[in-house]
């Protein structure tokens, strides 16, 4: 419980109508929630304006209510706080209510399309090696030391991601690492959270359903990076255009990272193989378990962000050399026939290229390639025939198939990917919808020696149908498979 004035020390309130001395049971904007005693934060959402449900809350108890616009008529027993944006200041308030948790970790943030999962969740690995207690939050679970928890969104709620950060200081934790996605940063979520650094990978087409323009979807990343204060660092994929891009006006410590160009934590990669890669980190030799280019970026950024957080650069390496691959990117399973599948969570045109090009550099046409590979529903739509044709161009052998429809038509998801598809890719392209028979036939065509890429799931265990989730595993069909 705490004073209502506690909660606003740093919700920007332009108006207060009532007292602020009062007890607060809870902070909600889930007006299904409201028992009695509550402050009801009222959001302006995408589909829903919660202002519409304030005489409901009051009915039901809230105490205090937080919102952008005043209800025509006030309530005496209640207190009304007017601030400019309620999703920001609901992102204030949830921090204040869970006692500023981020203050008391060192909190890392990646972001960038592709690539964020594997670094927050190695980085927590490695600080865990370490002998430090850590805490994790991204796309495939939320961690608070060694205590999971399903993850429902890439990055959490305002008042689930203060929870769990506060969980992790009581839990000892030293350090957090997080997946900050572009809707948090649109939508306020990470606002008023306390950084140590934040890490950038990328920027290539995704989200456009929800952003519209690459601009747009540009600037919410670059909202993160503003916000990092002067004694945070901000470390940047050099390679990447959008990187220079972050690092203006920002006032953390900047640094950068890359395998081109000249930069301050540079990667050389020698060699690679299936199962692994040799590379040079800042001309130091290191041998590791993950392979492809992309995940040589990856590594480069783990081991620089540990090194920035004052980890001895050697002790980094050697750890460096031993993280496996986490859960869903690039997991190889053997098959008994003698080929190899990878399962894989590229679902960006950029990603599912990056995965190929690093199966074809390892292959180098001593098998073939089998792609499996569908699109979401009720996602950007335009990079369907980007993907299909991105599939069809880099491999031997191409299934589209369904992905997690949701409320879409999978048959009309696939049609929209097969425009994608010159005259030369269909020659080598079939369209099956139902995802297990799409990779019990790749199995079924693969030979000794091919590889099988079962694209866009990675992690998940479920495939969404009617808004339905039904239990779907990738791995699990592959090995039913073999």
């Amino acid at each position: 419980m705490k004073k209502l004035y506690e909660l606003l020390r740093r919700a920007e309130a332009t108006k207060v109508v009532g007292p602020t001395d009062i007890d607060i049971t809870d902070v909600l904007c889930d007006s299904r929630k409201v028992k009695g005693g509550e402050l009801f934060v009222a959001v302006v959402g995408v589909a829903v304006d919660a202002h519409r449900f304030i005489p409901q809350v009051i009915a039901q108890g809230a105490s205090a209510i937080l919102c952008q616009t005043l209800p025509e008529a006030l309530d005496e027993r209640v207190t009304y706080v007017v601030v400019p944006d309620s999703t920001r200041a609901l992102a204030l308030v949830a921090s204040e209510w869970y006692d500023r948790p981020s203050e008391h970790l060192r909190l890392v943030g990646v972001t960038g399309t592709n690539g964020k999962t594997t670094i927050a969740t190695l980085l927590y690995e490695m600080m865990q090696s370490l002998g430090y207690k850590a805490g994790l939050l991204s796309t495939v679970k939320n961690v608070i030391d060694r205590r999971e928890e399903p993850a429902a969104q890439t990055t959490p709620d305002h008042l689930t991601l203060n929870r769990l950060l506060h969980e992790m200081v009581e839990a000892g934790c030293d350090y957090a690492f997080m997946e900050v996605s572009s809707h948090a940063c649109a939508q306020h979520r990470v606002d008023g959270l306390q950084w140590a650094g934040g890490v950038f990978t990328n920027l290539t087409q995704d989200h456009l359903d929800f952003h519209k323009t690459m601009d747009e979807y540009l600037r919410a990343k670059k909202m993160f990076f503003d916000a990092l204060p002067e004694n945070a660092f901000a470390l940047v994929n050099a390679d990447d255009k959008v990187g220079k891009v972050m690092l203006q006006n920002c006032r953390a410590s900047h640094y950068t990272y890359a395998l081109r160009t000249l930069a301050d934590f540079n990667c050389k990669l020698v060699e690679e193989r299936i199962e692994g890669m040799s590379l040079q980190i800042n001309d130091r030799d290191v041998e590791v378990m993950l392979t492809g280019r992309f995940n040589a970026y990856n590594l480069t950024a783990i081991a620089a962000t540990a090194m920035l957080l004052g980890i001895d650069r050697d002790e980094v390496l050697v750890k460096v050399s031993q993280l496996q691959p986490a859960d869903g990117r690039f997991q190889t399973l053997h098959a008994p026939k003698g080929f190899t599948a990878i399962v894989d969570y590229a679902h960006t045109p950029d990603a599912l290229i990056n995965v190929l090009d690093t199966i074809r550099d390892v292959v180098r046409g001593k098998g073939q390639i089998i792609c499996v590979c569908g699109c979401g529903g009720d996602r950007d739509a335009t990079k369907r025939p980007i993907m299909a044709h991105a599939a069809a161009t880099r491999s031997d052998r191409t299934i589209l198939t369904s992905d997690n429809p949701r409320t879409e038509d999978p048959d009309a998801i696939l049609r929209d990917m097969e425009t994608g598809l010159t005259d030369d890719d269909r020659q080598h392209t079939i369209i099956i919808t139902d995802r297990r028979e799409a990779i019990r036939t790749a199995c079924m065509l693969a030979q000794p020696g091919d590889v099988v890429l079962v694209a866009g799931k990675g992690h998940e265990t479920y495939q969404e149908i009617n808004g339905v989730k039904h239990h779907f595993d990738d791995r699990e069909v592959l090995r039913d498979c073999f």
